[in-house]
C-alpha cells in the first residue's frame, strides 16, 4: 500500500512521450514547472519538503524511496509522482540519467 497522499500516474498518452505533452498537462493544472536533471547513479538522501511536489519524468528513469513504508517507486519517461508536503523520500537516478519537470503545490 502506498503512503497516504502519494500518487503514481503511469504515462498512457502519446508514445513516445514529449516534453511539450508533459508541459501541457502541467499548464492544464495551472502549475508552473521547472526542469532538472541528474547523471546516472546520482543519489538523494532521505529528506522532505514543506510543499507538495508534482514530478514528471521526461527522459530516463529514477527510483524514489519512501523510508517510512520501505517502498520503492521506479518512474520512467512520462510517469508522474505526486508527493504531499512533508513526505520523507529519497531517490536513485537510473542508468541513463534522468530529466524531470517539477512543480510545487
Amino acid at each position: 500500500m502506498i503512503e497516504k497522499g502519494v500518487k503514481i500516474t503511469r504515462w498512457s498518452g502519446e508514445k513516445p512521450v514529449t516534453e511539450a505533452a508533459i508541459q501541457k498537462l502541467i499548464r492544464d493544472e495551472d502549475l508552473i514547472a521547472y526542469k532538472w536533471s541528474n547523471r546516472p547513479g546520482d543519489v538523494y538522501g532521505a529528506h522532505s519538503h514543506g510543499y507538495g511536489k508534482v514530478i514528471y519524468v521526461v527522459q530516463g528513469s529514477i527510483t524514489f524511496g519512501l523510508p517510512k513504508s520501505g517502498q520503492r517507486i521506479e518512474l520512467f519517461s512520462g510517469d508522474r509522482l505526486d508527493l504531499p508536503y512533508r513526505t520523507e523520500h529519497d531517490a536513485l537516478v537510473g542508468p541513463q540519467g534522468v530529466v524531470c519537470l517539477e512543480a510545487h503545490r
